[in-house]
């Protein structure tokens, strides 16, 4: 099994190599010249390309192993959200594009502090099994061994908001408001759309909020009608998944005594019950194209007819729409329409799923602890919880497919069985469900027709053994590809661009 080395090219590098005084070899000269390593993948910070350049050629003659350098930009290199970022992401491609597994090793010595302690970070709560080595002139090469799991419980700190000037790029922000206080976030995708999110609150135009499931596409949409000029009025939530087509119209439009068998008093539909406020259409895609069309008319016309009447009642409310599909990928394939789509997406917010909101794990373990100890707090016996640092640990190497819904349910679930004060690894193992799809009975048994659509199933099929053999593998394609019976792993590559999967 090969080593790969990931490390930061540091000024005494760089002396080292134009031969100045005192300098020697440098770090990372000393370490590759002293250990053997497949691959030595160099972060370069520095302004001046020619030194970069000049300094790989040089420790190309000291070494066999394939040198690598990355030219990343810093704005400054004490930035730890940056650097966390930019590592983090060069260590996880590299790995996954390996052809066989291979263990990181980061080395400490070269760079600033910030830049040691996020490969510390690294090495302890995300990439399992890396390697830590530092050097010196007087010790020579030495392996890093931490005894316990500080990565894991201080990663919350040190993995600090990032740069509050993004907030700034967006123009006409307004004052801050205590609605968006539960969106609890500190990477700058999540800022920046918190940030469009207060401001289209004030603006009385639809919103379409994509995301996967989990994501907390109800929670912005209330956030955003509670900021509006709507508060005062109602927040209607309603499953459009979870309609049946023949009760669409009843729910929506609402209808008059005796307009059908069982109409015995008069009902007010979702539309007419939202007036004056919002009406929240989550799960949008799964509309039929027959109800489309229904509440496309009533978008246009401010006015809903009930069933069994012939005038419209005019209703003034706000769209905000919810789905976990890319609904332009659904009006290119006629399973959605068109106008429908423009007339909802005036203002459209895509939300990452978790795995992608770097430095957002920590802090929402721990804010949803706090509020599962607040929920249970009067249950008899019950005593708060507390992570330990290896229980911490294992839920930030956790992908969380379910994102937020899923991590609130285990610490849920954790905290129901935990009989102690401090949850330990075991209680956190136990509590955590597998993190792919159990394929069952259902799946074979959907109804034919109403939306029904034979290649989602067979992507999702495709999409679950796919990173089951990921994982499986331990992010080696080259297995996975076997275990799947493709020929290379540039086809199972190929797969994952086309599933989207990012493993």
């Amino acid at each position: 099994m090969g080593k790969i080395l990931f490390a930061w090219i540091g000024l005494t590098d760089l002396r080292a190599a134009r031969g100045e005084e005192k300098a020697g070899d440098g770090p990372i000269a000393q370490v590759v010249t002293t250990n053997n390593y497949a691959k030595v993948i160099l972060l370069d910070n520095y302004g001046s390309e020619g030194d970069g350049a000049a300094y790989i050629d040089w420790l190309k003659q000291k070494t066999s192993a394939e040198v690598d350098r990355r030219k990343v930009t810093l704005a400054s290199p004490i930035d730890f959200a940056a650097i966390y970022l930019i590592a983090e992401e060069v260590v996880r491609k590299e790995l996954v594009s390996a052809p066989q597994k291979v263990i990181p090793v980061f080395h400490l010595s070269p760079g600033t502090p910030a830049m040691a302690s996020v490969w510390v970070l690294l090495g302890k709560a995300r990439f399992e099994g890396a390697e830590m080595v530092r050097s010196s002139v007087e010790a020579g090469v030495e392996t890093v061994h931490i005894p316990f799991d500080i990565s894991a419980e201080f990663a919350p700190a040190i993995a600090k908001a990032a740069d509050e000037r993004l907030l700034k790029l967006i123009e006409g922000l307004p004052p801050e408001t205590p609605e968006f206080s539960h969106i609890i976030h500190q990477c700058p995708e999540m800022k920046k759309l918190v940030a469009q999110a207060r401001i289209v609150a004030l603006r009385d135009v639809p919103v379409l909020i994509e995301g996967e499931t989990g994501t907390g596409k109800e929670l912005f949409a209330r956030a955003i009608h509670e900021t509006s000029s709507r508060k005062k009025h109602k927040f209607i939530s309603v499953n459009c998944g979870a309609i049946p087509g023949e009760l669409f119209e009843a729910e929506f439009f609402g209808y008059k005594k005796g307009a059908f068998t069982g109409a015995d008093k008069d009902r007010v539909g979702y539309f007419e019950s939202a007036d004056g406020g919002t009406l929240f259409l989550d799960e949008v895609g799964e509309l039929p194209l027959a109800a489309q069309v229904k509440i496309l008319r009533v978008l246009n016309d401010s006015k809903v007819v009930r069933i069994g009447e012939s005038e419209g009642r005019p209703v003034d409310i706000r769209i905000i729409a919810a789905t976990n599909r890319d609904l332009l990928t659904e009006v290119s394939c006629d399973r959605f329409r068109s106008d429908l789509f423009y007339r909802l997406a005036v203002a459209m917010l895509r939300l990452p799923p978790l795995r992608e909101r770097q430095g957002d794990l920590g802090i929402m373990l721990e804010a949803m602890l706090v509020e599962v100890n607040q929920k249970l707090a009067g249950g008899i016996g019950y005593i708060d919880k507390k992570f330990s640092a290896n229980a911490k640990k294992i839920i930030l190497q956790h992908q969380w497919p379910g994102n937020a819904r899923e991590l609130f349910n285990t610490i849920m679930r954790i905290c129901v069985w935990c009989p102690y004060k401090k949850i330990q690894e075991d209680d956190v193992r136990q509590a955590l469900l597998p993190s792919s799809h159990k394929l069952n009975d259902d799946i074979l048994n959907k109804p034919l027709g109403d939306g029904f659509q034979l290649q989602e199933i067979l992507d999702f099929i495709s999409s679950q053994y796919i990173s089951r053999s990921i994982k499986e593998s331990a992010g080696n394609k080259s297995k996975a590809a076997k275990l799947l019976g493709m020929k290379n792993y540039q086809t199972l590559s190929n797969w994952m661009e086309k599933l989207d999967i990012n493993n």
